[in-house]
């Protein structure tokens, strides 16, 4: 195991201490608990968005705090849920006394935690709502969306509640746009390496020097289909019917669309297969109205990548286009 870093049980600590001192003006450790990253300077008057997840996948969860995101995120261990106290820490931490809309991926271990940690601080008096991400089209058909994995969709979820909170608008508002976004999100991803995780020290599954897998989790979860390298264009076009087919887009659509690593494929790779992806949505008729290429949602050093679309309408795209004040965003 190659890794850069100390001891595998500080890797999470270290790498948040690191994300904070590096960031002051965006990041703050909340005061109750140090596993939970809160704004460097407290909103006031608005609702507030909080997530949490597993460590590993930076900039999700964590790196997404800043103004016209995340108010408040709860940190857990890599590829594990934050626990029920550093959830409800975020939720008190994102709390400026109009609720809080808690946003986070399809997987067992984060549902529970947020549902338990939100009852406990309806009994303080924190109305919250909670949006379960569920964009990823390997993991279940369309008739069983509510099963999906959330991945890189969820960074949109995050954006579009996030930018509209900022305005002053209601929970309820939020809710429903956040959502929207939830509903018109997919993703489909590749793996093409193995990831390590730092206490573990030995990769998380095998895979041949020749083989990708298609549809594969961020944590190393089963894919749909494993198969030799294809040349890229060959590989996205694969990949841009399937979110074709589970779409159903047609050329009165706007979209946004994600073209994300996942922690070692490199932007070189990312941009031809944006290329290409471009070309798909252009054969279509479909307008592409903003692209995003870059490390968004990864997963340790797995070398691999995904497509995300997010399908748009008036209030999603001004959303997606308000500004913010994160590292990760542009």
């Amino acid at each position: 195991m190659k890794k850069i870093i100390n001891k595998p049980s500080d890797f999470v600590e270290e790498s948040i201490q690191g994300l904070v001192k590096s960031h002051p003006e965006i990041y703050a450790f909340a005061k109750d608990n140090k596993r939970v990253i809160t704004r460097a300077k407290k909103s006031s008057n608005k609702v507030g968005v909080v997530s949490g997840g597993g460590s590993g996948h930076l900039p999700v969860f964590t790196g997404y705090v800043g103004k016209g995101i995340l108010d408040a995120c709860a940190v857990g261990s890599v590829f594990a849920s934050p626990s029920v106290d550093q959830i409800a820490s975020a939720i008190r931490n994102g709390d400026n006394g109009n609720g809080v809309l808690c946003i986070l991926g399809n997987y067992g271990g984060d549902v529970m935690n947020f549902e338990m940690a939100c009852e406990i601080v309806a009994s303080e008096g924190i109305k919250t709502k909670t949006i379960i991400v569920a964009d990823d089209i390997a993991s279940a058909s369309n008739e069983e969306k509510l099963k999906r994995r959330g991945i890189a969709g969820m960074i949109f979820v995050f954006k579009t509640a996030g930018s509209l909170a900022e305005t002053g608008a209601s929970l309820e508002d939020i809710y429903n746009l956040a959502t929207s976004a939830n509903n018109n999100v997919r993703t489909l991803g590749i793996a093409v390496s193995p990831c390590i995780l730092p206490e573990a020290g030995k990769p998380t599954f095998e895979i041949d020097s020749d083989e990708i897998e298609i549809g594969m989790g961020i944590h190393g979860e089963p894919g749909i289909k494993r198969e030799k390298l294809r040349k890229a264009d060959l590989l996205v076009d694969d990949l841009c019917k399937r979110i074709f087919d589970d779409f159903k887009l047609n050329n009165k659509d706007k979209v946004s669309i994600m073209i994300n690593s996942l922690g070692a494929t490199p932007l070189e790779e990312l941009y031809i297969v944006s290329k290409r992806v471009h070309e798909n949505f252009s054969k279509l008729n479909i307008e592409i109205t903003k692209s995003y290429v870059g490390r968004y949602a990864t997963s340790m050093e797995m070398a691999g990548l995904s497509i995300t679309i997010l399908k748009l309408n008036h209030d999603l795209n001004q959303s997606l286009l308000y500004p913010s004040e994160c590292p990760f965003w542009t």
